[in-house]
């Protein structure tokens, strides 16, 4: 199996528009933290404090994502200095290793999501009990 040099450099893109959606998830994420400690400054309510607590541990989820994301595209790149010193096998297995970065990445990106889905279910749920 060989390897070109041009094959890494597609996960730049991709990669970069995935590290700046999460990087916006972040900041979102950071900005509603914010605004419920201020809440529970006032209110001293139980429920912020669950609500800031898996906040707390979706922000954690977005770090490692971004790490695996930000290790990817090293990898990456140093799947194209090693390609370009002609150093196929190594190449190939940096490149794989970048590529099992984004998977990581992306895994954590899911389990995060469905953690905030989770969430959001909770809140419809005390709006339509809240109807009855």
């Amino acid at each position: 199996m060989t390897l070109s040099i041009e094959t890494p450099a597609l996960l730049f893109s991709a990669t970069s528009l995935i590290l700046l959606a999460y990087t916006n998830r972040f900041l979102t994420i950071a900005q509603i933290v914010r605004s419920l400690k201020k809440n529970y400054d006032v209110i001293k309510n139980k429920s912020i404090l669950v609500e800031i607590t898996n906040l707390n541990l979706r922000l954690t989820l977005i770090r490692y994502m971004q790490l695996f994301g930000v290790l990817c595209l090293f990898l990456s790149v140093f799947s194209m200095l090693v390609l370009f010193l002609e150093w196929q096998l190594m190449g190939i297995y940096f490149f794989g290793a970048s590529l099992l970065s984004l998977l990581v990445s992306l895994g954590i990106s899911f389990w995060e999501i469905s953690i905030s889905v989770n969430a959001l279910r909770v809140h419809l749920s005390d709006l339509i009990e809240g109807e009855k």
